[in-house]
C-alpha cells in the first residue's frame, strides 16, 4: 500500500485552512494535513513528521513565509515549497520562485492548487530518482577503478608466474644436460644420478604448484569477467532508467501543455499563447531526443565492452586446456624418471652380484647394453619431452602476451566508457541551462504578455464607466492602443525567432535608399527620445547616387529599428547618435560593404556578458523584477537578420561624449552591424 503524502501547511486563518483543505481533497491523494501558524510549530512539525510538501502564506502575524522557505531550502532541499497567498505580487512570487519555491498560489484562484502539487510531487521524485541515478553511476566509476587495479595486479602476478616458469625450464635443461652426462659416465657417476633426479622430481612438484596457482588466477580473472557482466547488465539497466526519465519528462512537457491550454483559456489571445508554448515544447522534445541518442550510444559502448568481456572468456578457457596439457607432460615425465630409477636399482644390484656371477658376465654386459640403449631411448624421449614444455611455454608466453593486449583494449574501452559519461554530463548541463533559459523566459514572456493585457482589460472596463470626458477617454484609448501595439510587438518577435529558427524566414531583395530610411527612422523615434530628455542625431556620408542599394528593406530597417528602440530604453540621459558609413571612400569597388553603427550614452553592458548578449532568450538583466521591460529577442533576431543578408554584428562598450557638448561624459555602447550592397552607379559601370 502507498504512504501517505505528508502536507505541511504554514496559515494563521482557520478558515483559509479549511478552503486550501477542501482544495486538496479534490485532488483525490492519500495525505495527512499538519497546520502551523508560528515558527515552533513549523520546525517540530519539519523534524518530527514524513513532510512531502510546505504550502505557506507569505505574510503571517508571528511569521514571515521568506524565513520558512529560507528554512525550508537550507535543511529540507528536496520538500516542494508552495506559496499560498492573497496579498503576494506577482513580481515578488516569481522572485521567490528563482530563489526556491517550487510555485505560488493565489487563494482565489485555488483550482490551480491540486495540478500544482501533483506536478510538484512528480518533480520532486524525478529529481529524486535522478539523485540515486548519479549516485549509482559514481559507484560504478569506483567499482570500474577498483578493478582495473585488480587486473593490474593479477597482470604482475602473472608476469612473475612466467618468469619462474623460465627460471623452471632452464633448470630443467640443465638438469637433462647433466643427466645425460650420467648416463654416459654411469658407472661412475651412479650415485650423482639419484641427486640429479631428486632434483628432477622436486623440480616437477615446484611446476605443480605453479600450475595450481595459475589455475587458481585463472579462476579469480573468470570470476572478474562475471563481476563485469553483471556491472555491464547494471549499466543496462541504467540506461533503461534513463529512458524512463526521458518519458517521464515528455509526460510532463503533456502537462505542461495542458496547463498552459487552461492559461490560454483564461486569457482573451489563447490561440497565439497555445502557439508559443508548442514552440517551447518542440524545442524540449528536440532534447529529448538527443539525451536518447546520447543512451543509444551508451548501449552500443556496453554491448561492445559485453563482446570484450566473450573474447577474454575464451582466452581463459585456453589458458585453462593449455595448463590440463601441461600438467599431462609432468605426469608423463614422472613415469619416465621412475623407470630410470627401478633401471638404475638393477644396475646396482648387478654390480654387487657381479665377483659371484662373473660366468654371467658376457650376459650382464649383453643386458647393460641393452639397458643402455633402452636409456638412451629414455633421454631422447626425455630431451623431446623438454621441447615439448619448452614450446608450450611459448605458447603460454603468447597467452599472456594475449591477455595483456586484452587488458590494454580493456583500459581503452574504460577511457571511452569515461568520456562517454562525461559526454553525457555536459550534455545534461547544457540541457538544464538550457531548461533554465526557457523558464526564465517563458516567465519573462509570461510578464510582459500580462502587463499589456492588464493594460488592456483593465482600462477597458474603465471605459465602461458612465461620466467619463472626452479627454479621459481618448487617454485610456491611447493606453489601450500602447498596450496592443506592445502585444503586437510581442508576437512580432516571437513569429520572427520562430521563422528563423525553422529555416522558413528568406530574403527579398529590392533597391533601398538608404538615406531615406535613415530619415524614416529619425522621424519616428525623435518624439520618444525627446520625451525622455534625450538628444538623437542622425548621421550618414552617403551621395545622392550612392544611397540606391540591393538589399532587404524589411530586413534593415527592423535591425535599425531594434537597435535605435533598444538606445533610447537604455539611456536615461545624454544622447543617442545612429548613422552609416562606406568604408571605401571611393564607394566604386566591387564586394563593398556598408557599416551601421547605433551610439548611446546608457547603461552599457557588462564585460563578460558581451559574447552572450546575442544569444536567443538571454539579456543584461535576466531577473523577472530587472528595471527595464522587453523579451530579449531583439538583438538575436537582429543578429540573424545581419547574417541572412552577409553581413555581421558586434557590440562594444564606450565612453561617450557628444560633439555639440550637449550631453554629459558617461559609459555607453556602440552596436555595429554591416550588410554588402552595390550602389546605383556601380550597377552603371
Amino acid at each position: 500500500m502507498k504512504d501517505k503524502i505528508g502536507i505541511l501547511h504554514l496559515e494563521d486563518s482557520f478558515k483559509d485552512s479549511e478552503l486550501i483543505n477542501a482544495a486538496i481533497e479534490k485532488v483525490k491523494i492519500e495525505y495527512n494535513y499538519f497546520l502551523a501558524d508560528n515558527e515552533n510549530d513549523f520546525l517540530n512539525f519539519l523534524g518530527r513528521e514524513n513532510i512531502h510538501i510546505i504550502l505557506s502564506d507569505y505574510n503571517l502575524p508571528n511569521y514571515d513565509g521568506n524565513e520558512a522557505l529560507r528554512v525550508a531550502r537550507e535543511n529540507y532541499p528536496h520538500i516542494p515549497f508552495i506559496f499560498v497567498s492573497g496579498k503576494i505580487i506577482e513580481g515578488v512570487a516569481i522572485e521567490k520562485m528563482l530563489n526556491g519555491a517550487t510555485d505560488y498560489v493565489f487563494k482565489n484562484n485555488l483550482e490551480r492548487l491540486g495540478p500544482a502539487i501533483k506536478r510538484a510531487l512528480n518533480d520532486s521524485e524525478l529529481e529524486n530518482k535522478h539523485r540515486q541515478v548519479e549516485i549509482s553511476l559514481q559507484e560504478k566509476r569506483e567499482i570500474i577503478k577498483a578493478q582495473s587495479g585488480q587486473y593490474i595486479q593479477i597482470n604482475k602476478e602473472l608476469d612473475f608466474q612466467n618468469e619462474e616458469k623460465e627460471k623452471r625450464a632452464a633448470e630443467l635443461i640443465i638438469a637433462n644436460k647433466e643427466l645425460a652426462f650420467q648416463n654416459r659416465e654411469k658407472e661412475k657417476r651412479a650415485d650423482e644420478l639419484m641427486i640429479a633426479n631428486k632434483e628432477l622430481i622436486y623440480q616437477n612438484e615446484e611446476k605443480e604448484k605453479r600450475a595450481a596457482e595459475l589455475i587458481i588466477a585463472n579462476k579469480e580473472l573468470l570470476y572478474q569477467n562475471v563481476e563485469k557482466e553483471k556491472r555491464a547488465a547494471e549499466s543496462i539497466v541504467a540506461n533503461k532508467e534513463l529512458a524512463f526519465q526521458n518519458r517521464e519528462k515528455e509526460k510532463r512537457a503533456d502537462e505542461l501543455i495542458v496547463a498552459n491550454k487552461e492559461l490560454a483559456f483564461q486569457n482573451v489571445e489563447k490561440e497565439k499563447r497555445a502557439a508559443e508554448l508548442i514552440i517551447a515544447n518542440k524545442e524540449l522534445l528536440y532534447q529529448n531526443e538527443e539525451k536518447e541518442k546520447r543512451a543509444a550510444e551508451l548501449n552500443i559502448a556496453n554491448k561492445e565492452l559485453a563482446f570484450q568481456n566473450r573474447e577474454k572468456e575464451k582466452r581463459a578457457d585456453e589458458l585453462i586446456i593449455a595448463n590440463k596439457e601441461l600438467l599431462y607432460q609432468n605426469q608423463e615425465k614422472e613415469k619416465r624418471a621412475d623407470e630410470l630409477i627401478v633401471a638404475n636399482k638393477e644396475l646396482a644390484f648387478q654390480n654387487v652380484e657381479k665377483e659371484k656371477r662373473a660366468a654371467e658376465l658376457i650376459i650382464a654386459n649383453k643386458e647393460l647394453a641393452f639397458q643402455n640403449r633402452e636409456k638412451e631411448r629414455r633421454a631422447d624421449e626425455l630431451f623431446i619431452a623438454n621441447k615439448e614444455l619448452l614450446y608450450q611455454n611459448e605458447e603460454k608466453e603468447k597467452r599472456a602476451d594475449e591477455l595483456i593486449i586484452a587488458n590494454k583494449e580493456l583500459a581503452f574501452q574504460n577511457r571511452e566508457k569515461e568520456k562517454r559519461a562525461d559526454e553525457l554530463i555536459i550534455a545534461k548541463e547544457k540541457a538544464e541551462e538550457s531548461d533554465h533559459l526557457k523558464s526564465a523566459f517563458l516567465a519573462n514572456m509570461s510578464h510582459e504578455i500580462i502587463t499589456p493585457m492588464n493594460g488592456i482589460l483593465g482600462f477597458t472596463e474603465i471605459l465602461k464607466e458612465p461620466g467619463l470626458t472626452g479627454k479621459e477617454q481618448q487617454e485610456y484609448i491611447g493606453i489601450i492602443q500602447n498596450s496592443g501595439a506592445r502585444m503586437i510587438n510581442i508576437i512580432n518577435d516571437i513569429m520572427s525567432i520562430s521563422k528563423i529558427e525553422s529555416g522558413q524566414m528568406g530574403i527579398s531583395i529590392s533597391e533601398l535608399n538608404l538615406n531615406e530610411l535613415l530619415e524614416e527612422i529619425f522621424t519616428s523615434f525623435k518624439p520618444e527620445a525627446e520625451q525622455k530628455g534625450l538628444q538623437i542625431f542622425m548621421k550618414n556620408n552617403l551621395a545622392f547616387e550612392d544611397a540606391i542599394a540591393k538589399t532587404d528593406r524589411t530586413k534593415v530597417r527592423a535591425i535599425l529599428t531594434n537597435l535605435v528602440k533598444n538606445a533610447i530604453k537604455f539611456t536615461t540621459n545624454g544622447s543617442i547618435e545612429f548613422g552609416c558609413i562606406c568604408k571605401d571612400k571611393a564607394c566604386l569597388v566591387s564586394d563593398q560593404i556598408i557599416e551601421f553603427y547605433v551610439k548611446d550614452t546608457g547603461i552599457g553592458i557588462p564585460p563578460e556578458k558581451l559574447d552572450m548578449i546575442f544569444e536567443r532568450f538571454r539579456q543584461g538583466s535576466e531577473s523577472l523584477n530587472r528595471k527595464y521591460e522587453g523579451a530579449g529577442l531583439g538583438l538575436s533576431i537582429s543578429k540573424a537578420f545581419a547574417e541572412m543578408l552577409g553581413g555581421k554584428i558586434w557590440i562594444e562598450n564606450n565612453s561617450y561624449s557628444t560633439k555639440t557638448g550637449i550631453g554629459k561624459d558617461g559609459k555607453g555602447t556602440t552596436v555595429y552591424f554591416t550588410i554588402p550592397y552595390q550602389t546605383e552607379s556601380q550597377l552603371r559601370i
